[in-house]
């Protein structure tokens, strides 16, 4: 089994997906990573020998920032919104979409479980 920046990565996956589990590395920069280590797309990860396992762990470590520290980068940014008070970050402070997107009838993700508001009794016809 491949364990690279601290994921056990799937063993009988094509290398180029098994590498996707690590976080901050999408399908094209899986890509860019095997084709600078030189490994064909389509081996599978639990194919891959010690070198090939090396030499995907060096390109990581020295070229990408991923898992915990793009973790702890992403999380600092949104307190840095928070703290300056901007637009975005008071749409992070209400827990509400940042990027733009209508509220008034979808953004169920970011708003949560709908809490009903009791509606108006009709006024009496006379």
């Amino acid at each position: 089994m491949a364990r690279i920046a601290g994921i056990d990565l799937p063993k009988n996956k094509r290398g180029e997906i098994g590498l996707t589990y690590i976080y901050g590395i999408g399908r094209s920069r899986a890509k860019e990573i095997l084709t600078k280590a030189s490994i064909s797309f389509d081996k599978k990860v639990n194919q891959w020998n010690d070198d090939e396992q090396t030499a995907i762990r060096n390109l990581i470590n020295a070229e990408f920032k991923v898992e915990g520290a793009l973790r702890s980068e992403t999380q600092m940014n949104i307190k840095r919104l928070l703290d300056i008070a901007c637009y975005r970050g008071l749409r992070h402070r209400k827990g509400l979409p940042v990027r733009g997107q209508r509220t008034k009838t979808n953004s169920r993700t970011r708003k949560g479980k709908r809490k009903t508001v009791a509606g108006k009794k009709k006024a009496a016809k006379k």
